[in-house]
């Protein structure tokens, strides 16, 4: 049994690529520079003003885009400096922005290379990483694009504003509105106090059901980059294994020409061809092939190719070329009853979830933050982890190709806690969101699953439509991957579970509830998953545990919020984890790699502590504990896998 569905998943999900293709319109290749296409950062500094006015709308009514920000006379406040990436709220000394929901506006003129703007057969491409929430562009002065949606990029082609003249500089206006309603993901309420003897007229305050903070801002990196016209608009990979053949399906859509030539060139590590093919769709074979295997489950993990690709266009003016190079990581994935494989070896998730957070820049994108967070993760010996609670950086996920590092994706489906946010309406934005994040990631080998959401009101009546009509588009979308939700609702109640692959599940015994008491943790845990498994015959993932701990704190006996208490908690829950991972838990992610912000509340001591890293990146005691198991596991795979193991920690070839 195990064997036949493991086998459907790997000769359907070639099959049906095809199919899912079909409701993907349009591309979003990351930005990559070649010997056709540049790219522009606009990093650094951009003017900034939030919209202090009472119905926020101040900007609107001024047209603030139709000038510089600076010229333009506001009684809303002044025009600040504001670092792009970063969140706006901990950059400044101002209280009231930190806590801000409204319109702000942001503004950069960008300097135009002379080429890009006289050479009408450039095509010049603004892209967003990231806004969050909603978003409004312009060019100067001119509305170019609108996204809703604050984790995945978009972009628009400006080349007929900036080749029009031709320009030397364009201004380029954001307005960003982090405002979340019942129908946003994540999804939010807006609470107005109307008693005057309290707060005063018009005093409104944003409501959440998801504990994390919600920055806002240019998260991400903002750029212009340069294609030809006729150009290379989307790849798409899918990848399996036939012997010790590897199998390399591809689909490329190409835009701004009907008559075009393609070649497809398969580089190995060493830039070697080791296969190549024509035409838009086909299947590149590679004997001897080098798998993409996770980090600690191969003495080479994480082998990438590069797919080169070579268009021909025929345009009026002539021919065109353009070139873009994809990494491709060949490996399969599959879900049996009881085992999630990869390569069709048992993989055993043995990581953490995150948080795209710190201190000052808050969820804006930083190289230094994110190469110490690999080097961290290298160390523990962390095999995995989710994007809890929405899609990270795609330079992040770049990496986890890289080292190896397995991606369980996860929208930004976190606090769907009223009936409202199960509407229509909000599944609608969400089948769109699941679009977008499909067409962003599909090409990653470590993103091995994708989660729709995570514990979102599943025993409410419309779950069970909804999830239903949420995992299937997903699936239709990607019919390689297998799809979740991460739950906390109980076994019996649950509308949405059974629809997922493999069952993701979030308790915090001993924490919650029971306060104090660990003695009940392993009676609790093991009654959980033996609940679940009877029910549903499916792998399941313990996608959430820990406790909370503030570094420096000890007590023993432990007690709650020390170092004890959370490395006690932690033990508890492994000695019920490795007797169930013999039978079908198939992985575990402690909460959380590092304290992260939050909203004030009595219950949080300046954000959540669940850390095992506080937010600076230093370790408190779980995080040794959690180094020790993760290493044995690690360790315990290669004995059952090959001769040869992982070395030590400090020895490793895998840590810088």
């Amino acid at each position: 049994m195990l064997r036949e569905r493991a086998g459907a998943w790997a000769v359907l999900g070639p099959l049906l690529w095809g199919c899912g293709l079909a409701l993907l319109q349009g591309g979003m290749l990351y930005p990559r520079e070649s010997r056709s296409r540049e790219r522009k950062e606009l990093d650094g500094l951009w003017s900034f003003r939030a919209d202090f006015s009472d119905n926020r709308r101040q900007g609107f009514e001024q047209q603030w885009y139709r000038a510089p920000l600076r010229e333009v006379r506001a009684l809303s406040g002044p025009t600040l400096d504001m670092p792009v990436p970063s969140s706006f709220n901990d950059v400044g000394q101002d209280g009231r922005l930190r806590s801000f929901v409204g319109w702000v506006w942001y503004e950069r003129e960008a300097t135009l290379p002379q080429r890009w703007t006289q050479d009408l057969g450039t095509r010049v491409v603004l892209r967003i990483g990231s806004a969050h929430y909603y978003a409004i562009v312009w060019v100067n002065g001119v509305h170019v694009a609108e996204h809703e949606g604050g984790h995945l990029p978009f972009e628009a082609d400006i080349s007929k504003l900036v080749q029009s003249g031709p320009l030397s500089s364009c201004r380029i206006t954001i307005a960003i509105n982090n405002t979340l309603s019942p129908y946003t993901l994540p999804p939010g309420t807006i609470l107005y106090q109307t008693d005057t003897s309290k707060y005063p007229k018009g005093y409104f305050v944003q409501n959440t059901n998801f504990d994390f903070f919600n920055y806002a801002g240019l998260h991400r990196s903002v750029l212009l980059y340069t294609t030809p016209i006729s150009y290379i608009d989307d790849i798409t990979i899918t990848t399996d294994v036939d012997q010790d053949i590897g199998l390399v399906n591809y689909q490329i859509f190409i835009q701004g020409s009907e008559l075009f030539q393609l070649e497809v060139f398969l580089l190995d590590a060493d830039g070697r061809t080791v296969a190549q093919g024509t035409g838009g769709q086909g299947q590149l074979q590679v004997p001897r092939a080098h798998l993409w295997w996770p980090y600690l489950m191969h003495e080479h993990p994480a082998y990438l190719y590069s797919l080169e690709v070579r268009l021909t266009a025929q345009t009026a003016d002539g021919p065109v070329s353009d070139f873009y190079t994809l990494p491709v990581g060949i490996r399969t994935v599959a879900v049996t009853e009881s085992r999630f494989l990869i390569n069709g070896k048992p993989f055993y998730f043995h990581g953490v979830n995150k948080h795209e957070d710190a201190d000052i820049r808050g969820k804006g994108f930083d190289w230094p933050l994110l190469v110490k967070d690999f080097n961290l993760l290298r160390w523990l010996g962390a095999n995995a982890f989710r994007t809890s609670h929405y899609p990270y950086a795609e330079e992040l996920m770049q990496l986890c190709d890289r080292y190896g590092i397995v991606v369980i994706d996860e929208s930004p489906g976190a606090g769907i806690a009223l009936a409202q946010s199960l509407s229509n309406v909000s599944l609608q934005h969400h089948l769109e969101v699941m679009e977008e994040m499909v067409r962003r990631d599909k090409n990653h080998p470590a993103v091995v699953m994708w989660s729709v959401a995570n514990e979102p009101a599943s025993s409410l009546k419309p779950a069970g439509y909804y999830f239903k009509t949420l995992i299937a588009h997903t699936k239709a979308l990607d019919p390689s991957r297998p799809v979740t939700f991460v739950t906390k609702s109980s076994y019996e109640a649950d509308l949405g579970v059974p629809y997922v692959d493999v069952i993701c599940v979030n308790s915090y015994y001993s924490w919650y509830h029971d306060y104090g008491h660990m003695e009940v943790i392993q009676l609790q845990l093991a009654t959980q998953f033996e609940n679940w498994y009877r029910t549903y015959q499916k792998p399941i993932i313990q996608s959430e545990y820990g406790a909370e701990t503030i570094a420096g704190f000890h007590q023993d006996p432990p007690l709650m919020f020390s170092e004890e208490y959370q490395k006690g908690l932690l033990e508890q829950y492994h000695l019920v984890l490795d007797q169930k991972r013999k039978e079908y838990v198939v992985g575990e992610l402690i909460w959380n790699f590092a304290d992260f912000m939050t909203d004030q509340s009595p219950q949080r001591a300046i954000g959540n502590r669940k850390g095992i890293f506080t937010r600076q990146r230093q370790p408190k005691s779980a995080a040794f504990l959690l180094r020790e198991r993760y290493w044995k596991l690690a360790n315990e795979t290669w004995h059952h896998q090959s001769a040869v193991k992982p070395q030590c920690v400090e020895n490793s070839p895998f840590i810088f």
